[in-house]
């Protein structure tokens, strides 16, 4: 009997973010300034000890020793190979957000991609101009109304907030492929997209080492560019959601 790791996985997530979330909620003034939201950074500082373990011993040399053996092109079918099996999930995620025509182009993309493009190895969807689907269940709180919340260090995933931390956890069920009758490896969605952030660190790596180790706080610089590129995302440009210079200067830029 296959063991399902998302229940796992999920249970952990839940219990820590609970614990750094607690029952902590942002004043009409903070709310109205953006400004950082972080009542359980000695939690999250933990966290991101933990995570920057990890980095230094398992994922940053095994990124690089995976970039370095396996050629660009075969980095890449991985990375087309996970971001479709995502595209189902994203598709219901942009029906609950009202998005129809998007939830089209993500249907589009898994079934070209899953055919024409080699069960999902190739990206034919993006030479015939459909557009990139990039969402996810923290957007769909968001577009129902939700507040970000405190900003949380998850572990292994790294930054998020708490609305984020719900989504994280509720897409892993929310996949319709995960629900299929049969599946040729389980948690293999959950195996591709390690593959990928795992190509990613590598091909990063020189940013990533910048953020996390060659600056003065690299837990404040890697919190302030999370919510800076997660807000503009959610929010385009709304300026009164954003980090201030002055803030920034003062977080370990």
């Amino acid at each position: 009997m296959e063991l399902s790791l998302r229940p796992l996985l999920a249970a952990s997530l839940i219990g820590l973010a609970g614990i750094t979330s607690g029952c902590a909620t942002k004043t009409p003034a903070q709310k109205a300034s953006g400004e950082i939201f972080d009542p359980y950074e000695s939690t999250n500082r933990s966290i991101h000890g933990f995570n920057l373990g990890l980095d230094k011993v398992l994922v940053r040399p095994a990124s690089k020793g995976y970039i370095a053996v396996m050629p660009p092109p075969m980095v890449d079918s991985v990375n087309y190979f996970a971001e479709n099996l995502s595209m189902p999930g994203r598709m219901v995620d942009s029906l609950l957000q009202g998005k129809f025509k998007q939830a089209g182009h993500a249907l589009a993309r898994f079934l070209i991609n899953s055919t024409v493009g080699f069960a999902g190895l190739a990206d034919p969807a993006t030479e015939f101009e459909i557009p990139q689907v990039d969402t996810d269940f923290g957007e769909t709180l968001h577009v129902w109304g939700f507040g970000e919340g405190a900003y949380v260090e998850l572990p292994i995933y790294g930054p998020s907030t708490t609305r984020d931390a719900v989504g994280v956890v509720v897409n892993m069920f929310t996949n319709p492929l995960d629900f299929a009758p049969t599946k040729p490896v389980n948690n293999i969605s959950l195996y591709a997209d390690g593959a990928r952030r795992l190509g990613d660190r590598g091909r990063y790596a020189d940013t990533v080492d910048a953020v996390l180790y060659d600056s003065a706080d690299g837990y404040a610089q890697a919190r302030a560019l999370y919510l800076q590129n997660r807000r503009y995302k959610l929010e385009g440009d709304a300026p009164d959601l954003y980090i201030t210079p002055d803030e920034i200067s003062t977080e370990g830029f």
